[in-house]
């Protein structure tokens, strides 16, 4: 089919250029996990950056927005079955979700590529400013809309150690700039070889270089370092219930889910173990409001003589007023309850409505327990002298979480997610990928303990010890030495990437001036 063959403006997606850019999202989309081609994402930009060559800026937002628009509609696929088959909303309604949510991130990739464009027309370099804007376009999306830092480039190399190091410098902005800058320099390499008349991008080239040598150095130095915490290991056992999605909320199946939950408790605390973590809502029902199931689970507790983390939905009094949280409790060996971590960070449509006071009639997507409110601040847990930073479920994407909880005194990181939702998709390896840069940033290992999988344990260089399956009963259990806490990133966050949404503005500040000049 040509371009003449179709009809308006979808010809414009379908020309040679738009061809490219699909290409371009489709790689991108293959680099993370799922297909896991990691590698693409260093080579998955040039078709891009070809139907770029010479193009208008308006042209330029829509081959990136095109990128974009497949890129996301491949990775976040699995949204549909969130809204479908546990949201129980028909695919009418959830096929403009999906894509409105695709749309809004492809955004970000059209803006990159229009003031990358915009600056070679006024003499910037494609090789600055496209990473550059690309990495502010990141971090812009971590923030607006109560934010969506899910797959970024740099996200697709979590597997690559020496690599991903750098993260706590630069967070996972610095290894997306990187990827960025080096699809240029092939690009343009490329086209100087294949006699274009497109000078070797020498000095751009010798820039990559001398940054990939110097992240790949850093790397292997830190993976080389040793553990040089003084601190003693923690024996930690996960435990996954694979608990069905239909059935976890209901009355009939709480003892069932139970049963469930200290059967493979005690199986992984046989050899002994410090610390136990349940997934997040492992426990069905309110455990301040249920004495005798609660009794059950302290008593569970005192017997093995082990600290426990468990996930549950709880209340509290604020103002006068009753709200409900999604919260961690955690349990002494002496079967006490000893503290409380609320989720800071909602999931819109799925804990809380937005905007709920206007829009009284929008319902949540997914079957809960009352609308929740935020946690009011980052509240480490004690399991014995070790303190947990406890992130609930989606809150492990967030770094700004994990860098509180662990400015705060946590020297672990816990993970207590319910990935049900997801079904048999790539999202939950999508959302361990995302949780194992938390650990490098912060140089404090994490485990994860997930209802359906992927219940891991990550060491503080991000390399994952050991996980399971999806949707299997099991748990593992393993040594886990406190982190130091000690890193760049714990200390100044994303400085480096707002210093990108800086001189993207002062880019964009310099195209309207010469823009300006001109037309005079």
């Amino acid at each position: 089919m040509t371009a003449r063959l179709l009809p308006g403006r979808l010809a414009l997606f379908f020309d040679r250029p738009g061809l490219l850019a699909i290409a371009s999202g489709t790689l991108v989309a293959l680099s993370f996990p799922g297909s896991g081609l990691s590698f693409l994402a260093w080579i998955a930009l040039i078709p891009l950056l070809t139907a770029l060559e010479g193009t208008s800026r308006r042209t330029a937002f829509r081959l990136g927005f095109t990128c974009g628009l497949v890129a996301y509609a491949g990775i976040l696929y699995w949204i549909n079955v969130v809204i479908t088959e546990y949201g129980h909303l028909p695919w009418a309604v959830s096929i403009p979700l999906y894509l409105t949510l695709v749309a809004w991130l492809a955004l970000f990739y059209g803006l990159a590529t229009l003031v990358a464009r915009a600056g070679e027309q006024v003499g910037i370099k494609s090789a600055f400013s496209l990473p550059v804007a690309w990495v502010a376009g990141d971090l812009l999306r971590s923030h607006l809309m109560t934010g969506s830092p899910w797959a970024m480039l740099g996200h697709s190399q979590y597997r690559t150690l020496p690599l991903i190091q750098i993260a706590d410098i630069c967070g996972v902005f610095g290894l997306t700039l990187l990827i960025v800058l080096a699809n240029v320099v092939l690009y343009r390499a490329l086209r100087a070889v294949s006699g274009a008349g497109v000078p070797y991008p020498v000095k751009s080239a010798l820039v990559l270089l001398i940054m990939l040598v110097s992240t790949l150095f850093y790397g292997f130095q830190r993976l080389n370092s040793g553990d040089s915490g003084k601190a003693k290991p923690l024996r930690v056992a996960l435990i996954q219930g694979n608990i069905p999605q239909d059935v976890k909320w209901s009355p009939a199946f709480q003892e069932s889910t139970i049963a469930v939950y200290e059967r493979l408790t005690r199986e992984a605390a046989k050899g002994g173990v410090d610390l136990v973590v349940w997934p997040e809502s492992a426990v069905p029902f309110f455990f301040q409001d249920e004495p005798q199931q609660a009794d059950r689970i302290r008593n569970l507790a005192r017997e093995l003589s082990f600290s426990l983390i468990i996930g549950s939905p709880a209340h509290e009094l604020r103002n006068g007023k009753r709200v409900f949280l999604n919260s961690a409790f955690m349990i002494s060996p002496g079967g006490e309850i000893i503290g409380r971590s609320d989720k800071i960070h909602l999931v819109p449509f799925g804990e809380y409505v937005p905007l709920g006071r206007f829009f009284p009639f929008v319902s949540k997507l997914v079957v809960g327990i009352g609308d929740f409110s935020p946690g009011e601040r980052a509240v480490p847990l004690m399991a014995g002298q070790t303190s947990i930073g406890t992130m609930i479920c989606a809150e492990a994407v967030f770094p700004e979480v994990a860098r509180a909880y662990v400015n705060n005194g946590a020297h672990i990181l816990a993970n207590i997610t319910n990935d049900a939702w997801f079904g048999r998709t790539s999202a939950p390896y999508q959302h361990l990928s995302i949780a194992a840069f938390r650990a490098v940033e912060t140089r404090t290992p994490l485990v994860r303990a997930a209802n359906t999988g992927v219940t891991a344990i990550v060491d503080r260089n991000g390399h994952i010890n050991t996980m399971t399956g999806l949707f299997t009963e099991g748990y593992r259990v393993g040594e886990v030495r406190p982190g130091s806490g000690n890193s760049i990133y714990l200390k100044y966050g994303d400085s480096a990437a707002w210093l990108c949404v800086f001189l993207t503005a002062g880019m964009c500040v310099l195209v309207w001036l010469r823009r300006k000049r001109t037309s005079e």
